[in-house]
């Protein structure tokens, strides 16, 4: 066995109204009057409101709520300027992936000993940060357990910062924040973090024996909760079990980085605002069959996770394109879309997609199978539809 190095969040609390101890929790980190960071849709949805009645007289606090998907640079400047002013002693992530990455960085930033322009990349990050606590209102991007960043630097390009220094102190996982979440949110978000342990399983560099048990047990309770958390969003059980899953997923590929996937998927976000959980749905099942060859046996191995009474007595390959077509059709199956075709992408701006997902060697180099332009040009075709 190859050594490894497992990083994760110090503490991770899953229960269903665990965001009533908030307080308790700051107290716990010495934070008395932190910085909420957050976005507008939270703000209209009233769960702002929430958080803010269980901690309104008992700590200080400021609000940021102008966090946007896919967020920009001077987002997150200006969230960590009124962080300065506010001269706040710890941070509170409150939201989707955007939220919580931008939270990480305010964290970082808010100590003043180091440039957001100086930490992109990986391990760049050298100042320590203050008291972190992440709340995650959707189950998707298991930000609240990775150590990664994602920020918009151009029109149509984003970058990452890594570093374990990333990684909050507290994550609540609390499904009553979740239940209002439309049924194609939930679908999206939910194949997102799919995608994180089917990658994560599959990593070529760094995946290990916890990122394996980890990805296993991940897919395993969203693939068995996801319909039912689509169909009836106020179920608590299997909304308290998505919100596990993507945690685990991203406790996953936070140490077996994710891959192709993600390397195509990011263009399509960049280019046509697509958000990040459906830009993954669209090329996941064709970049798993580029993959198919490589990691037959990988994808044969979670096939049971997905249908319990998958044929596991055929070859590999035949076991993992069930695999691959089971995943396809839960796609079909929660109604979201499944061609470039149908979000208006003409066929004339694929190689522009190719040719920026070529840009993503920090997600490519841990595929399974080398991937060339071309071999981007034509996943994008595949998952283009009839022309």
């Amino acid at each position: 066995m190859s050594g490894f190095e497992f990083n994760t969040t110090k503490s991770i609390i899953s229960e269903v109204g665990c965001l009533a101890n908030i307080c308790t929790f700051c107290e716990s980190l010495n934070i008395a009057n932190p910085l909420i960071v957050t976005d507008q849709g939270i703000v209209n949805c009233g769960l702002l409101a929430q958080l803010e009645s269980l901690i309104d007289n008992k700590i200080a606090f400021t609000v940021f709520d102008d966090v946007v998907a896919d967020p920009l640079e001077s987002v997150i400047l200006s969230a960590s300027s009124k962080a300065e002013l506010a001269q706040i002693d710890g941070v509170i992530g409150f939201g989707g992936g955007s939220s919580m990455d931008t939270a990480k960085l305010v964290a970082v930033l808010a100590k003043g000993k180091q440039k957001l322009s100086d930490m992109y990349g990986v391990g760049q990050v050298n100042s320590d940060r203050l008291p972190l606590i992440l709340i995650p209102t959707t189950a998707g991007t298991g930000s609240e357990v990775t150590p990664i960043a994602i920020v918009t630097t151009g029109e149509t390009t984003k970058a990452g910062i890594v570093s374990p220094i990333l990684l909050p102190d507290i994550a609540l996982l609390d499904a009553q924040l979740t239940t209002g979440l439309p049924s194609h949110i939930t679908a999206a978000t939910g194949i997102d973090a799919m995608v994180h342990a089917i990658e994560a399983y599959t990593s070529k560099i760094q995946k290990n024996p916890y990122s394996d048990m980890l990805a296993k047990e991940a897919l395993r309770l969203l693939s068995n909760n996801i319909e039912t958390a689509c169909i009836d969003g106020n179920n608590l059980v299997a909304r308290q079990n998505m919100l596990l899953g993507a945690c685990i997923a991203g406790q996953a590929f936070a140490n077996a980085p994710v891959a192709a996937v993600h390397a195509l998927a990011y263009p399509l976000g960049g280019h046509f605002h697509i958000s990040h959980g459906l830009s993954n749905s669209l090329v996941l099942p064709h970049v798993m069959r580029f993959n198919l060859h490589s990691c037959a046996m990988l994808y044969s191995e979670l096939a049971p996770l997905i249908n319990p009474e998958a044929d596991t007595n055929q070859a590999d390959e035949n076991i993992a394109k069930d695999f691959i077509s089971a995943i396809e059709q839960l796609i079909k199956d929660l109604l979201l879309p499944t061609t470039l075709k149908e979000m208006n992408i003409k066929p004339e701006q694929l190689p522009m997609l190719a040719k920026d997902a070529m840009l993503q060697q920090r997600l490519l180099v841990n595929n399974p199978r080398e991937l060339t332009y071309q071999d981007a040009l034509n996943i994008y075709y595949s998952a283009y539809g009839e022309l």
